[in-house]
């Protein structure tokens, strides 16, 4: 455009320009964009075009105004406001920046003319619209693998063991592995009287068949008859143990809702932890991503789209927010590769000793150790456990299938991490070998032990088997169980029960593969049995003189006595004392008050 061209356009008042108007042509606009638009009217063509300057330093621009020149010189502007059709060209910012100033300049971007073209798209690129189709199409696979988990549950009625709890329904989430298998979280089918699945995007649900429950590491696999179910569906592939700041996405069906949920986060920590639903301690990885009620089962996927875990847990305090567990790799790995090897699940094996750390200086020489010895303390080795045969109290476990183990109990995991050396032992499999290295008495010794799965005195779960239960004369008898005392003292059971029988869960081994803890669960108030209706959950330690092995030995004592008292030793240094006849002849009555169909639970009425 000529200088007269220009000089032909009017001047706005105020301060004086300090650059000539920048001038483009359709033409450049056109060859990066195609066209652009000013209000309703589009440029093509070799139209000049004029950038206005206000003659403002690029900082100080809020907005660029492009108008096309007439072909005779335009009108003088009148003084005064801008006309209302007058449109200039913003670009909004990004959500959550801010470009200072006035309030309604915030939501237009800082743009000199200069730097127009750099952000118009390159030849051939299409606009930006909303839709983001192929964005939609990407996580199509990524989704399609995870189901939701319909569960009908029917819970044993611990107290009344004779009954079962009104049913209940939950839902949880699940995904698709090789092999047409799911799999989900054990605590969402846990006592199930029915499950059923349903696909992303489907609303027709499936009957599931559950073909495992592996109550340690809170994993369950699950199976599909029809084969409709299966059309379409890509399994996960499994990916390796993440790291720190790794992230990951947590897929699954929470509350809140009945469509797919994703929420995203980082790995924060990877060590041995509690896992609460089993009872017991695995490796686990803690996410900050949000892990709530329902996306219990869901899989949390890598920046590759490959599965790294299972979400399980997530730690619920005042003095926390988003720390949420998933069960990594290894542990579903095993749980898989253990039913594949025996068609079942057997469980994770232990090595059976509880042990003290060595970092004291003073108790490692007291024991012989030398300075470059490493190794940790045996205080109780579980009677149980094939290790009772080779291993004793204070020997020095030194190291763990030729990995050492430190004073404080760990091994080498990974590049600047350790573990508990109890990762090495929940890797191996039921009846597995283990070479183990002790130090006793000054010398080293190795032995080869087999590791087998945990025998607990108080046992954590009865892993779907109808709780026992023994009456006679109205006077019930149980064997005590972690879902027992839940029945019985709440959630805060480990609070609320008797001192005496935790003492027995936290501290006390079975001393046979057969032992339980037999207690006066309670006592059905009847003339035969009056003055003994508040002894409850009191230990049986013996019956006529003979120790009490379990609830069947003390139903199968009872059911032969031809003496003429029954008498039961009882805690406390409590005796019950019922005459023998009048107790047995009683029974009967007192089953039919309180509509109890058997004296015993099926599992005692066959004979030791």
């Amino acid at each position: 455009m000529a200088d007269a061209d220009a000089a032909a356009l009017p001047r706005k008042r105020g301060r004086p320009r300090k650059n000539p108007p920048t001038q483009l042509t359709a033409a450049q606009l056109n060859s990066r964009a195609g066209s652009l638009f000013i209000g309703e009217k589009s440029l093509n063509g070799d139209v000049p075009v004029q950038v206005l300057d206000s003659g403002l330093a690029e900082e100080d621009v809020d907005m660029v105004e492009i108008q096309a020149p007439a072909e005779s010189p335009p009108p003088a502007r009148r003084r005064g406001r801008p006309k209302k059709n007058a449109t200039p060209v913003a670009i909004p910012l990004e959500s959550g920046s801010d470009c200072g100033g006035f309030p309604e300049r915030k939501a237009a971007r800082h743009l000199s003319p200069s730097s127009m073209l750099e952000a118009l798209p390159t030849p051939g690129e299409p606009l930006r619209r909303e839709e983001h189709t192929v964005e939609d199409a990407k996580d199509a696979p990524f989704m399609d693998n995870v189901v939701k988990v319909f569960c009908v549950h029917t819970e044993p009625n611990f107290s009344l063991p004779w009954q079962r709890k009104r049913q209940f329904s939950t839902s949880s989430s699940g995904f698709v592995i090789e092999g047409k298998r799911l799999l989900t979280n054990a605590h969402s089918v846990e006592h199930h009287t029915q499950v059923k699945i349903k696909k992303r995007g489907s609303d027709t649900k499936y009957l599931a068949n559950v073909l495992a429950i592996g109550t340690e590491c809170d994993i369950a696999m699950l199976s599909v008859n029809d084969e409709e179910f299966w059309e379409g569906i890509t399994p996960v592939t499994f990916g390796s143990l993440p790291r720190l700041q790794d992230a990951v996405t947590v897929v699954g069906y929470p509350i809140g809702g009945d469509t797919i949920s994703v929420t995203s986060g980082v790995v924060s920590r990877i060590e041995v932890t509690s896992y609460v639903h089993g009872a017991t301690e695995l490796i686990g990885v803690q996410i900050d991503a949000a892990i709530n009620s329902g996306n219990s089962g869901g899989p949390a996927f890598n920046h590759r789209g490959e599965c790294v875990g299972i979400a399980f847990q997530s730690l619920r305090h005042e003095d926390v927010e988003n720390i949420g567990y998933v069960i990594p790799t290894p542990v579903i790995e095993h749980f898989i590769n253990d039913y594949k090897r025996s068609g079942d699940y057997t469980g994770f094996p232990i090595l059976g000793v509880e042990w003290q750390k060595m970092e004291n200086p003073d108790l490692r020489k007291a024991v012989g150790m030398a300075p470059n010895q490493k190794g940790v303390r045996i205080r109780r080795v579980e009677p149980t456990a094939p290790a009772a045969q080779y291993l004793r109290h204070s020997d020095i476990l030194l190291s763990f299938d030729d990995v050492a183990i430190a004073n404080d109990g760990t091994v080498p995991f990974r590049l600047g991490e350790r573990i508990s050396f109890s990762y090495l032992v929940s890797q191996k499999y039921t009846g597995e070998l283990a070479k183990v290295k002790i130090l006793r008495d000054g010398n080293v010794n190795e032995y080869n032990l087999e590791l087998r799965y945990h025998k607990r005195l108080v046992p954590a779960h009865i892993k779907g088997i109808t709780p026992s239960y023994y009456i006679v004369a109205g006077v019930v008898f149980a064997a005590i169980t972690v879902p027992y005392l839940r029945s019985e003292y709440g959630k805060d059971y480990d609070y609320d029960a008797p001192v005496k029988l935790l003492n027995k869960l936290l501290h006390s081994m079975a001393k046979t593969q057969d032992e339980q803890l037999v207690v006066v669960s309670q006592v059905l108030v009847a003339d035969v049995n009056i003055g003994y209706e508040d002894i409850v959950n009191t230990q049986v330690l013996a019956f006529n003189g003979t120790s009490v092995t379990n609830l069947k030995h003390l139903a199968n004592m009872v059911e032969s006595c031809k003496d003429e008292f029954l008498k039961f030793d009882l805690d406390h240094q409590q005796v019950l004392v019922l005459e023998t006849q009048r107790a047995k002849a009683a029974t009967p009555a007192i089953l039919a008050t309180h509509c109890i169909p058997s004296p015993m639970s099926s599992d005692l009425k066959t004979t030791a």
